[in-house]
Protein backbone atom coordinates (compact mmCIF):
# COMPACT_ATOMS: atom_id res chain seq x y z
CA UNK A 1 0.00 0.00 0.00
CA UNK A 2 2.84 2.37 0.94
CA UNK A 3 4.51 1.74 -2.43
CA UNK A 4 1.27 2.47 -4.25
CA UNK A 5 0.87 5.78 -2.39
CA UNK A 6 4.49 6.69 -3.08
CA UNK A 7 4.04 5.92 -6.77
CA UNK A 8 0.93 8.07 -6.79
CA UNK A 9 2.76 10.99 -5.19
CA UNK A 10 5.66 10.67 -7.65
CA UNK A 11 3.25 10.55 -10.58
CA UNK A 12 1.41 13.65 -9.36
CA UNK A 13 4.71 15.47 -8.88
CA UNK A 14 5.90 14.57 -12.39
CA UNK A 15 2.60 15.64 -13.95
CA UNK A 16 2.66 18.95 -12.06
CA UNK A 17 6.23 19.58 -13.18
CA UNK A 18 5.34 18.82 -16.76
CA UNK A 19 2.35 21.17 -16.58
CA UNK A 20 4.47 23.98 -15.18
CA UNK A 21 7.14 23.42 -17.81
CA UNK A 22 4.49 23.40 -20.50
CA UNK A 23 2.98 26.66 -19.25
CA UNK A 24 6.40 28.26 -18.97
CA UNK A 25 7.29 27.19 -22.49
CA UNK A 26 4.10 28.59 -23.93
CA UNK A 27 4.15 31.87 -22.03
CA UNK A 28 4.67 34.70 -24.48
CA UNK A 29 4.87 38.47 -24.32
CA UNK A 30 1.74 39.91 -25.89
CA UNK A 31 2.05 42.95 -28.16
CA UNK A 32 -1.03 44.47 -29.74
CA UNK A 33 -1.42 46.40 -32.97
CA UNK A 34 -4.57 48.47 -33.39
CA UNK A 35 -5.79 50.52 -36.32
CA UNK A 36 -8.47 50.82 -39.02
CA UNK A 37 -8.25 47.41 -40.67
CA UNK A 38 -11.68 47.94 -42.23
CA UNK A 39 -13.44 51.05 -43.50
CA UNK A 40 -12.24 54.02 -45.49
CA UNK A 41 -8.87 54.29 -43.70
CA UNK A 42 -8.05 50.57 -44.02
CA UNK A 43 -4.99 51.32 -46.16
CA UNK A 44 -3.33 52.85 -43.10
CA UNK A 45 -4.44 50.01 -40.84
CA UNK A 46 -2.78 47.57 -43.22
CA UNK A 47 0.45 49.56 -42.99
CA UNK A 48 0.42 49.41 -39.18
CA UNK A 49 -0.33 45.68 -39.12
CA UNK A 50 2.29 44.77 -41.73
CA UNK A 51 4.96 46.86 -40.02
CA UNK A 52 4.36 45.33 -36.59
CA UNK A 53 4.06 41.78 -37.96
CA UNK A 54 7.43 41.99 -39.69
CA UNK A 55 9.16 43.56 -36.69
CA UNK A 56 7.86 40.85 -34.35
CA UNK A 57 8.80 38.11 -36.81
CA UNK A 58 12.35 39.47 -36.96
CA UNK A 59 12.64 39.69 -33.16
CA UNK A 60 11.26 36.18 -32.64
CA UNK A 61 13.59 34.77 -35.29
CA UNK A 62 16.53 36.28 -33.39
CA UNK A 63 15.52 34.57 -30.14
CA UNK A 64 12.75 36.82 -28.88
CA UNK A 65 12.74 39.82 -26.56
CA UNK A 66 14.94 39.13 -23.53
CA UNK A 67 14.56 35.46 -24.40
CA UNK A 68 10.78 35.62 -24.57
CA UNK A 69 8.83 35.04 -27.79
CA UNK A 70 6.29 37.70 -28.77
CA UNK A 71 2.67 36.95 -29.58
CA UNK A 72 0.86 39.47 -31.80
CA UNK A 73 -2.71 40.46 -30.91
CA UNK A 74 -4.59 42.40 -33.60
CA UNK A 75 -7.45 44.87 -33.09
CA UNK A 76 -9.61 46.60 -35.72
CA UNK A 77 -10.89 50.00 -34.59
CA UNK A 78 -12.43 50.88 -38.01
CA UNK A 79 -11.35 54.51 -37.36
CA UNK A 80 -14.17 54.78 -34.81
CA UNK A 81 -13.46 56.17 -31.29
CA UNK A 82 -15.97 53.87 -29.56
CA UNK A 83 -14.63 50.80 -31.34
CA UNK A 84 -11.10 51.91 -30.52
CA UNK A 85 -11.93 52.02 -26.83
CA UNK A 86 -13.52 48.57 -27.14
CA UNK A 87 -10.32 47.24 -28.74
CA UNK A 88 -8.30 48.77 -25.90
CA UNK A 89 -10.45 47.05 -23.28
CA UNK A 90 -10.13 43.76 -25.16
CA UNK A 91 -6.34 44.13 -25.11
CA UNK A 92 -6.48 44.68 -21.35
CA UNK A 93 -8.50 41.50 -20.90
CA UNK A 94 -6.08 39.51 -23.06
CA UNK A 95 -3.04 40.59 -21.06
CA UNK A 96 -1.39 42.74 -23.73
CA UNK A 97 1.66 44.62 -22.38
CA UNK A 98 2.51 46.90 -25.30
CA UNK A 99 0.42 48.42 -28.09
CA UNK A 100 1.44 49.92 -31.43
CA UNK A 101 -1.48 52.12 -32.50
CA UNK A 102 -3.88 53.59 -33.03
CA UNK A 103 -3.75 55.60 -36.29
CA UNK A 104 -6.50 58.24 -36.15
CA UNK A 105 -5.97 60.87 -33.44
CA UNK A 106 -9.69 60.84 -32.59
CA UNK A 107 -9.40 57.10 -31.85
CA UNK A 108 -6.03 57.21 -30.11
CA UNK A 109 -7.12 59.80 -27.55
CA UNK A 110 -9.88 57.76 -25.82
CA UNK A 111 -8.04 54.46 -26.32
CA UNK A 112 -4.87 55.78 -24.70
CA UNK A 113 -6.83 56.59 -21.55
CA UNK A 114 -7.63 52.88 -21.21
CA UNK A 115 -4.01 51.88 -21.74
CA UNK A 116 -2.73 54.44 -19.23
CA UNK A 117 -5.24 53.31 -16.59
CA UNK A 118 -4.06 49.71 -16.97
CA UNK A 119 -0.30 50.22 -17.19
CA UNK A 120 0.00 49.36 -20.87
CA UNK A 121 2.65 51.18 -22.90
CA UNK A 122 1.30 52.57 -26.19
CA UNK A 123 3.23 54.01 -29.13
CA UNK A 124 1.28 55.50 -32.02
CA UNK A 125 2.90 55.58 -35.46
CA UNK A 126 0.50 58.14 -36.95
CA UNK A 127 -1.60 60.14 -34.45
CA UNK A 128 -0.34 63.70 -34.75
CA UNK A 129 -2.80 65.79 -32.71
CA UNK A 130 -0.90 67.55 -29.88
CA UNK A 131 -3.47 66.46 -27.25
CA UNK A 132 -2.24 62.87 -27.45
CA UNK A 133 0.92 63.69 -25.50
CA UNK A 134 -0.20 66.83 -23.68
CA UNK A 135 -2.24 65.03 -20.98
CA UNK A 136 0.57 63.82 -18.78
CA UNK A 137 0.08 60.10 -19.56
CA UNK A 138 3.52 58.61 -18.91
CA UNK A 139 2.91 55.41 -20.91
CA UNK A 140 1.83 57.17 -24.13
CA UNK A 141 4.37 57.83 -26.91
CA UNK A 142 4.49 58.50 -30.65
CA UNK A 143 7.17 57.99 -33.29
CA UNK A 144 5.61 60.56 -35.65
CA UNK A 145 5.53 64.33 -35.29
CA UNK A 146 2.76 66.68 -34.16
CA UNK A 147 0.26 68.84 -36.01
CA UNK A 148 1.62 72.05 -34.52
CA UNK A 149 4.97 71.11 -36.11
CA UNK A 150 3.40 70.00 -39.39
CA UNK A 151 1.08 73.01 -39.49
CA UNK A 152 4.05 75.31 -39.02
CA UNK A 153 5.77 73.90 -42.14
CA UNK A 154 2.55 74.15 -44.17
CA UNK A 155 1.62 77.64 -42.92
CA UNK A 156 5.08 79.02 -43.58
CA UNK A 157 5.13 77.48 -47.05
CA UNK A 158 1.79 79.07 -47.93
CA UNK A 159 2.94 82.46 -46.59
CA UNK A 160 6.17 82.27 -48.57
CA UNK A 161 4.74 80.98 -51.85
CA UNK A 162 1.09 82.14 -51.91
CA UNK A 163 1.25 85.39 -49.96
CA UNK A 164 -0.62 87.40 -52.61
CA UNK A 165 -2.93 84.54 -53.58
CA UNK A 166 -6.35 83.48 -52.32
CA UNK A 167 -6.28 80.63 -49.83
CA UNK A 168 -9.24 78.40 -48.95
CA UNK A 169 -9.21 75.96 -46.02
CA UNK A 170 -11.37 72.84 -45.74
CA UNK A 171 -11.34 70.07 -43.14
CA UNK A 172 -13.25 66.93 -42.15
CA UNK A 173 -14.18 68.05 -38.60
CA UNK A 174 -12.14 65.22 -37.05
CA UNK A 175 -9.58 65.59 -34.27
CA UNK A 176 -6.83 65.13 -36.85
CA UNK A 177 -8.26 67.01 -39.82
CA UNK A 178 -9.61 70.10 -38.10
CA UNK A 179 -6.64 70.16 -35.73
CA UNK A 180 -4.13 70.21 -38.60
CA UNK A 181 -6.14 72.76 -40.59
CA UNK A 182 -6.35 75.06 -37.56
CA UNK A 183 -2.61 74.80 -36.85
CA UNK A 184 -1.86 75.69 -40.48
CA UNK A 185 -4.35 78.54 -40.38
CA UNK A 186 -2.85 79.93 -37.17
CA UNK A 187 0.65 80.02 -38.63
CA UNK A 188 -0.27 81.55 -41.98
CA UNK A 189 -2.55 84.11 -40.29
CA UNK A 190 0.34 85.08 -38.05
CA UNK A 191 2.42 85.69 -41.16
CA UNK A 192 -0.17 88.00 -42.68
CA UNK A 193 -2.13 85.60 -44.92
CA UNK A 194 -5.91 85.46 -44.36
CA UNK A 195 -8.07 82.74 -45.86
CA UNK A 196 -10.97 83.62 -48.14
CA UNK A 197 -12.91 80.50 -47.09
CA UNK A 198 -12.95 78.17 -44.07
CA UNK A 199 -15.29 75.17 -44.35
CA UNK A 200 -15.84 71.82 -42.67
CA UNK A 201 -17.37 68.71 -44.23
CA UNK A 202 -18.44 65.45 -42.62
CA UNK A 203 -16.04 62.52 -42.85
CA UNK A 204 -17.53 59.86 -45.08
CA UNK A 205 -19.33 62.25 -47.42
CA UNK A 206 -19.11 61.62 -51.15
CA UNK A 207 -20.89 64.54 -52.74
CA UNK A 208 -18.84 67.70 -52.28
CA UNK A 209 -20.69 69.88 -54.77
CA UNK A 210 -21.59 72.48 -52.13
CA UNK A 211 -17.96 72.80 -51.00
CA UNK A 212 -16.70 72.85 -54.58
CA UNK A 213 -19.16 75.63 -55.44
CA UNK A 214 -17.97 77.73 -52.49
CA UNK A 215 -14.32 77.19 -53.41
CA UNK A 216 -15.02 78.13 -57.02
CA UNK A 217 -16.89 81.28 -56.01
CA UNK A 218 -14.07 82.28 -53.65
CA UNK A 219 -11.57 82.30 -56.51
CA UNK A 220 -9.08 80.35 -54.40
CA UNK A 221 -5.64 79.72 -55.86
CA UNK A 222 -4.79 77.10 -53.25
CA UNK A 223 -6.98 74.87 -51.10
CA UNK A 224 -5.57 73.54 -47.85
CA UNK A 225 -7.17 70.20 -46.94
CA UNK A 226 -7.21 68.97 -43.35
CA UNK A 227 -8.18 65.31 -43.53
CA UNK A 228 -7.29 61.97 -45.06
CA UNK A 229 -6.96 60.72 -48.63
CA UNK A 230 -10.48 59.37 -49.11
CA UNK A 231 -12.35 62.67 -48.93
CA UNK A 232 -9.29 64.62 -50.10
CA UNK A 233 -8.98 62.67 -53.34
CA UNK A 234 -12.70 62.91 -54.05
CA UNK A 235 -12.76 66.65 -53.37
CA UNK A 236 -9.84 67.13 -55.76
CA UNK A 237 -11.50 65.11 -58.53
CA UNK A 238 -14.74 67.07 -58.14
CA UNK A 239 -12.84 70.38 -58.14
CA UNK A 240 -11.18 69.47 -61.43
CA UNK A 241 -14.50 68.36 -62.91
CA UNK A 242 -15.91 71.79 -62.03
CA UNK A 243 -13.02 73.51 -63.80
CA UNK A 244 -11.26 74.60 -60.60
CA UNK A 245 -7.49 74.39 -61.04
CA UNK A 246 -6.50 75.56 -57.55
CA UNK A 247 -3.51 73.77 -56.04
CA UNK A 248 -4.45 71.34 -53.28
CA UNK A 249 -2.22 71.02 -50.20
CA UNK A 250 -2.64 68.37 -47.52
CA UNK A 251 -0.83 66.69 -44.66
CA UNK A 252 0.36 63.17 -43.91
CA UNK A 253 -3.23 61.87 -44.06
CA UNK A 254 -3.02 61.77 -47.86
CA UNK A 255 0.32 59.95 -47.97
CA UNK A 256 -0.87 56.86 -49.83
CA UNK A 257 -1.08 55.81 -53.47
CA UNK A 258 -4.86 55.58 -53.03
CA UNK A 259 -5.00 59.39 -52.95
CA UNK A 260 -3.86 59.51 -56.58
CA UNK A 261 -6.29 56.72 -57.52
CA UNK A 262 -9.16 58.76 -56.08
CA UNK A 263 -7.97 62.15 -57.28
CA UNK A 264 -7.16 61.12 -60.85
CA UNK A 265 -4.87 63.06 -63.22
CA UNK A 266 -5.61 66.27 -61.31
CA UNK A 267 -3.55 64.90 -58.41
CA UNK A 268 -0.40 66.06 -60.19
CA UNK A 269 0.94 69.20 -58.53
CA UNK A 270 -0.65 68.53 -55.12
CA UNK A 271 1.52 69.64 -52.19
CA UNK A 272 1.90 67.57 -49.02
CA UNK A 273 3.73 67.69 -45.70
CA UNK A 274 5.23 64.49 -44.30
CA UNK A 275 8.48 63.32 -42.72
CA UNK A 276 11.46 62.54 -44.95
CA UNK A 277 10.65 59.36 -46.89
CA UNK A 278 11.79 56.48 -44.62
CA UNK A 279 11.95 54.16 -47.64
CA UNK A 280 15.08 56.02 -48.74
CA UNK A 281 16.99 55.49 -45.47
CA UNK A 282 19.96 53.10 -45.79
CA UNK A 283 19.10 51.44 -42.45
CA UNK A 284 15.68 50.49 -43.82
CA UNK A 285 16.77 48.74 -47.01
CA UNK A 286 17.12 45.21 -45.62
CA UNK A 287 13.67 45.41 -44.03
CA UNK A 288 12.13 46.92 -47.17
CA UNK A 289 13.37 43.90 -49.14
CA UNK A 290 11.45 41.64 -46.75
CA UNK A 291 8.24 43.60 -47.32
CA UNK A 292 8.72 43.56 -51.08
CA UNK A 293 9.27 39.79 -50.95
CA UNK A 294 5.83 39.61 -49.31
CA UNK A 295 4.52 41.78 -52.17
CA UNK A 296 3.71 44.66 -49.84
CA UNK A 297 5.04 48.15 -50.56
CA UNK A 298 6.02 49.68 -47.20
CA UNK A 299 4.78 53.19 -47.86
CA UNK A 300 4.04 55.85 -45.25
CA UNK A 301 3.41 54.33 -41.82
CA UNK A 302 4.65 50.77 -42.39
CA UNK A 303 8.20 51.60 -41.36
CA UNK A 304 6.98 53.93 -38.59
CA UNK A 305 5.15 50.92 -37.10
CA UNK A 306 8.21 48.71 -37.47
CA UNK A 307 10.23 51.41 -35.70
CA UNK A 308 7.71 51.55 -32.83
CA UNK A 309 8.34 47.86 -32.10
CA UNK A 310 12.09 48.43 -32.35
CA UNK A 311 11.88 51.21 -29.76
CA UNK A 312 10.00 48.98 -27.32
CA UNK A 313 12.46 46.12 -27.87
CA UNK A 314 15.59 48.23 -27.53
CA UNK A 315 14.38 49.89 -24.33
CA UNK A 316 13.37 46.52 -22.84
CA UNK A 317 16.78 45.06 -23.69
CA UNK A 318 18.57 48.05 -22.15
CA UNK A 319 16.93 47.48 -18.76
CA UNK A 320 16.52 43.70 -18.97
CA UNK A 321 12.80 43.92 -18.32
CA UNK A 322 9.51 43.78 -20.23
CA UNK A 323 7.58 45.59 -17.51
CA UNK A 324 5.70 48.33 -19.45
CA UNK A 325 6.10 50.91 -16.68
CA UNK A 326 9.85 50.31 -16.46
CA UNK A 327 10.17 50.44 -20.25
CA UNK A 328 8.24 53.73 -20.28
CA UNK A 329 10.60 55.19 -17.68
CA UNK A 330 13.54 54.12 -19.84
CA UNK A 331 12.05 55.80 -22.92
CA UNK A 332 11.55 59.03 -20.94
CA UNK A 333 15.28 59.07 -20.16
CA UNK A 334 15.94 60.75 -23.49
CA UNK A 335 18.31 58.09 -24.78
CA UNK A 336 18.33 57.58 -28.57
CA UNK A 337 17.31 54.25 -30.09
CA UNK A 338 18.30 53.07 -33.54
CA UNK A 339 15.37 52.28 -35.84
CA UNK A 340 14.59 51.88 -39.53
CA UNK A 341 13.43 55.53 -39.63
CA UNK A 342 16.57 56.83 -37.94
CA UNK A 343 17.59 57.43 -34.34
CA UNK A 344 14.63 58.25 -32.09
CA UNK A 345 14.62 59.81 -28.63
CA UNK A 346 11.65 60.96 -26.58
CA UNK A 347 10.98 63.95 -24.36
CA UNK A 348 9.10 64.05 -21.06
CA UNK A 349 5.75 64.16 -22.88
CA UNK A 350 6.43 61.10 -25.05
CA UNK A 351 7.07 63.05 -28.25
CA UNK A 352 10.05 62.37 -30.50
CA UNK A 353 12.68 65.07 -30.07
CA UNK A 354 13.41 65.54 -33.77
CA UNK A 355 11.25 67.76 -35.96
CA UNK A 356 11.60 66.82 -39.61
CA UNK A 357 8.47 67.60 -41.62
CA UNK A 358 9.25 68.45 -45.23
CA UNK A 359 7.25 69.39 -48.33
CA UNK A 360 6.39 66.96 -51.11
CA UNK A 361 4.86 67.45 -54.57
CA UNK A 362 2.80 64.76 -56.27
CA UNK A 363 4.42 64.19 -59.69
CA UNK A 364 3.85 61.95 -62.69
CA UNK A 365 6.40 59.14 -62.97
CA UNK A 366 7.85 57.56 -66.15
CA UNK A 367 5.36 54.69 -65.85
CA UNK A 368 2.46 57.15 -65.86
CA UNK A 369 1.63 56.81 -62.16
CA UNK A 370 1.46 59.86 -59.89
CA UNK A 371 3.19 59.76 -56.53
CA UNK A 372 4.66 62.10 -53.94
CA UNK A 373 8.26 63.25 -54.38
CA UNK A 374 10.18 65.15 -51.72
CA UNK A 375 10.96 68.73 -52.77
CA UNK A 376 14.60 69.70 -53.18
Amino acid sequence: MRLVKLAGVLLATVLASLALASCGGEQKLKVGVAGPLTGKDAVFGAQLKQGVEQAIADINAAGGLNGQQIELVVGDDAADPKQGRSVANTFVGEGVSFVVGHFNSGVTEPSSDVYAENGILMITPGSTNPKITERGLTTVFRVCGRDDQQGKVAGEYIAANFKDKKVAIAHDKTTYGKGLADETKKVMNGLGVQEVLYEGINAGERDFSALVSKIKDSGADIVYWGGVHTEGGSILRQLRSAGVNAVLMGGDGIATAEFAALGGPGTEGTLMTFGPDPQKRPEAQAVIEKFMARKFKPEAYTLYSYAAVQVIAEAAKAIGSVDPLKVAAELHSGKPYKTVIGDLAFDAKGDVTRIDYVMYTWKKQPDGSITYVQND
